[in-house]
């Protein structure tokens, strides 16, 4: 029989050098697993509907990635297309900044800026007929990634709600997820901060 190891402390700031280094052992098969996680995450929204929407969640996220692998989207922006709403399910109300941690770890920190901010950006199309500014986003308009937000919401987002959209499925996605989430998290050479990436060749 295999023998549990645990930790020796019931509060964090008892713990030792040893409880800690075995944490960190421990974490590193559950890590391995977060692609895993975020594809299970994904197969979900395809038991989902958008409510008054013709397409499920997953078709969604799927015609987003396939619109930006086509137009020569590298492989963070096909990735951040893909799982740019993945954070629908537990945060409705804020998915876009959810989805944005989710990859940030992982991807150019510009494809992050522009999942994180990509909800009022996409207001533009349909804030007007809720009496909202559609404007909204015009107050990041200094920032650097502006462009790239409006661009990815007109190319990939906002047209990504068609049936009849030959559409790619996660299958063959699955290996990009898997790719960009076994880099080192917050690895400065896959962040970049500061550069700006274009959306496509």
């Amino acid at each position: 029989m295999t023998e549990t190891r645990t930790v020796s402390f019931t509060q964090m700031k008892d713990g030792t050098r040893e409880d800690y280094e075995l944490l960190e052992q421990l974490e590193k098969p559950y890590l391995a697993l977060t692609p895993d996680r975020v594809l299970d995450e994904l197969r979900r929204q395809d038991e989902v509907t958008l409510e008054g929407y013709r397409i499920t969640r997953l078709t969604h996220g799927l015609q987003s990635a396939t619109r930006a692998e086509r137009d020569g989207a590298d492989i963070d922006w096909i990735v951040g297309a893909l799982l740019h709403d993945v954070g629908d399910g537990l945060a409705p109300q804020n998915h876009d900044r959810f989805s944005a941690e989710v990859i940030r770890p992982f991807v150019r920190w510009d494809v992050a800026w522009v999942v994180e901010h990509h909800g009022i950006f996409q207001s533009f199309y349909y804030g007007h007929h809720y009496g909202w500014d559609r404007d909204a986003r015009d107050r990041f308009r200094d920032h650097p990634c502006f462009d790239s937000c409006a661009a990815f919401c007109e190319r990939w987002d906002q047209s990504s709600f068609d049936p009849d959209y030959d559409t790619r499925p996660l299958a063959h996605f699955e290996p990009m997820v898997r790719q960009v989430f076994a880099r080192k998290a917050y690895d400065p050479e896959v962040v970049r901060e500061g550069y700006l990436s274009k959306l496509s060749e």
